[in-house]
């Protein structure tokens, strides 16, 4: 078992010890209906909502010491969330992240400390390429997750697939991963990298990193 996910004895939840297990076996969990569909419906809402208003920006390229927008690698739209300003609606996402790093803090060791989340949205034509979620200058980011927030009909040709790179008996294996609603993903930010396929429609989700000190 990966050495990042060992466990001990605790009042189990049967997803959370899913997502411990799937993490310790392939380095990735998916979750189905994490959130349920009234919750993503909110939170999509409130991106729409936000968005409305011009508040996302082009994403960056590096982390906020040193940021660039290179539109030949990323071109998502991003909204940095405050936790400590959130609203009814976010706080209902932040009360399920913080339960989630409470389980894995207390029963796996991970010493998760910091977390960092934004709206993201993906026009029409965007992309992200092939990358890894860590920096030289900054390596606290541990666990990758997402939460996808498109509607209830979103289709495999909309594009947008999280492709993510796995090493198999030193071979390389990709994983595709459609963006339906609800699911969310999870993977170890310093091991696996991954890109964001073209979009055929806009796509919407949630983004964040579960971090140590």
């Amino acid at each position: 078992m990966n050495h990042l996910f060992e466990s001990i004895d605790f009042e189990e939840n049967p997803i959370y010890e899913q997502i411990i297990a799937n993490i310790g076996k392939n380095q990735f969990s998916i979750v189905e209906n994490f959130f349920t569909p009234d919750e993503v419906m909110q939170l999509r809402q409130m991106l729409l909502k936000k968005h409305e208003v011009d508040a996302f920006k082009k994403a960056a390229i590096g982390n906020r010491v040193n940021e660039t927008i290179v539109k030949s690698i990323r071109g998502d739209l991003i909204l940095w969330m405050d936790e400590s300003k959130a609203n009814t609606t976010e706080q209902l996402f932040f009360t399920k992240i913080n339960d989630l790093v409470a389980y894995l803090n207390r029963t796996c060791f991970l010493g998760i400390l910091h977390k960092e989340f934004h709206y993201a949205i993906y026009p029409s034509g965007t992309f992200y390429k092939r990358h890894i979620d860590t920096f030289q200058n900054d390596d606290r980011r541990k666990l990758s997750f997402v939460c996808y927030l498109n509607e209830e009909d979103w289709l495999p040709e909309n594009g947008g697939e999280l492709v993510l790179y796995l090493n198999e008996n030193g071979e390389e294996k990709e994983e595709v991963i459609y963006p339906f609603p609800g699911r969310i993903v999870i993977f170890e930010s310093q091991v696996i990298e991954h890109e964001v396929k073209p979009v055929n429609t806009k796509r919407l989700s949630i983004t964040g990193w579960l971090k140590t000190r």
